[in-house]
């Protein structure tokens, strides 16, 4: 025993080290030695499941450097200069050129593409009345890149018509969280492999006990479909009856030359967690990408692709800047709020400075901690000025943000720790006044929803118990 606690011990300390020698805040730091040092044991298998820090060269060149051989392999030469150059940056407005920069340098593949229609979508029964019709069209394969799919009505229906399209020749593939995805029984997946659809676990095993270990925490939280090339939706919305039937989200489907972005990062991924593909990566672009008939078109799109091993947290540091350099309105939508200091920082220094910054959550959220630590950021923020309401009514798991009537965002980043630094994610920034005032009324139409907060009664109708709960739980805002 006291051999075991002295290799223990020795192991503790190493472990402190390389996290004082890490490039963690130090706030973060401060929270795994604690840990570690009140409870040694479950300290350490804690950091080493959740805490390690794993942007490095190393990991990337491991996790993406395939995908990155076949790429420049397999894409012909006027696919690289149609989908992979910065030939569009310079059709950004001169006072977001800096945000469009800070999203390509902190993701080389994160560029900026003109000519694109796009719906937002703000209903589940909208989208999936859609995307069973684009789905029914299909000719050649479909990507599938959920974080949740259900094995509930709305999952199976989606499901049942893949079965069928793969009858009629299309390849479709589905990229599984399955680290979310274990509440569905394996037999689910099983029976989708015997109807001939190509379905691989975000992580396993067989990648390497390193890569296996980063994705026990690191979940795929993207919600991406492709549809032969020419069609995507992304946002915030999963695949299941809360999604279709239940609770307010917003999604976007988009054609056009910002399909090319979301086809290669499902593709790197797909790579990346061991799929393949029957023809070479050419095949599964296009020429040219045409516009469908869409409420908004000839549109200037930024998608920006975020992973925990990519060399800086691309969301966190564009939200910043949109914080730090927004002149009169910020209104964002989150369904969990647990920020890390610099991004919260930033929210207060925008309200103090003048902006109108506006953040709505949801009165009930869907899982029992989210609540009591979203509250522990309220009172700070309302008395920096932020105005603060929680939505009535269906579940708001919206992530989007609007500012100043040019820009808007429609993504799968939650504005907390996870989103920004550990889980994968896909934003896509709207540089267009007119998509810009359509989301403005979108959010300005859910706080007829809502309700405002307003310090002095928050603060008043808080009890200790209220104030214990928050703060104890917002000590683990890392593992949340």
């Amino acid at each position: 025993m006291p051999i075991l606690l002295s290799i223990l011990a020795v192991f503790s300390l190493v472990i402190i080290i390389q996290i004082l020698l890490g490039g963690r805040s130090t706030d973060d730091k401060l929270f795994w030695i604690t840990l570690i040092i009140i409870l040694p044991g479950l300290g350490v298998i804690a950091y080493c499941l959740a805490g390690i820090d794993y942007r490095t060269a190393a990991t990337m060149k491991r996790l993406h450097g395939k995908a990155m051989e076949l790429f420049e392999k397999e894409m012909t030469p006027q696919q690289k200069a149609a989908w992979f150059t910065d030939k569009d940056m310079d059709n950004v407005p001169d006072a977001l050129k800096p945000l469009s920069r800070l999203i390509l340098s902190s993701g080389e593949g994160n560029k900026v593409y003109a000519g694109n229609s796009f719906e937002i979508i703000t209903s589940g029964p909208r989208k999936r009345e859609l995307l069973l019709e684009d789905i029914r069209n299909a000719k050649k394969y479909i990507h599938i890149e959920y974080f949740r799919f259900g094995n509930d009505e709305s999952g199976r229906e989606v499901r049942d018509l893949l079965y069928q399209k793969v009858a009629e020749g299309v390849e479709v593939r589905f990229l599984n969280n399955n680290m979310i995805g274990r509440v569905i029984p394996r037999s689910y997946f099983r029976d989708m492999r015997k109807h001939g659809m190509e379905v691989v676990p975000y992580t396993h095993i067989r990648m390497g006990f390193r890569q296996w270990l980063m994705r026990i925490n690191s979940q795929n939280h993207r919600k991406v479909v492709i549809i032969d090339g020419k069609v995507a939706y992304t946002g915030g919305m999963n695949l299941n009856d809360n999604y279709f039937r239940k609770w307010r989200d917003t999604h976007l489907r988009i054609s056009g030359p910002a399909v090319a972005r979301l086809q290669a990062s499902f593709m790197d991924s797909w790579i990346g967690s061991g799929g393949t593909f029957k023809q070479p990566l050419s095949a599964y672009f296009c020429d040219a990408y045409p516009q469908e008939k869409a409420p908004y078109r000839d549109k200037l799109l930024q998608v920006a692709v975020s992973a925990p091993e990519y060399p800086w947290p691309t969301a966190q540091l564009a939200y910043e800047w949109i914080l730090s350099n927004a002149t009169d309105y910020i209104y964002i939508q989150t369904p969990y709020f647990v920020p890390p200091e610099p991004f919260l920082g930033a929210i207060k220094s925008a309200a103090m400075r003048g902006v109108d910054v506006r953040i709505m959550l949801p009165r009930k959220v869907d899982t029992p901690f989210i609540g009591p630590v979203n509250r522990s950021y309220y009172a700070e923020c309302m008395q920096a000025g932020v105005r603060i309401y929680e939505r009535d009514g269906a579940f708001i798991h919206s992530k989007t943000l609007v500012a100043d009537d040019c820009l808007s965002i429609v993504g799968s980043s939650n504005l907390d720790i996870r989103s920004f630094h550990i889980n994968c994610e896909v934003d896509t920034f709207i540089y267009d006044a007119e998509a810009a005032l359509a989301s403005k009324k979108i959010f300005l139409e859910d706080i007829a929803l809502s309700e405002e907060l307003h310090l002095e009664p928050w603060v008043q109708s808080r009890r200790w118990y209220d104030h214990l709960a928050s703060d104890f739980l917002r000590l683990f805002r890392s593992l949340l």
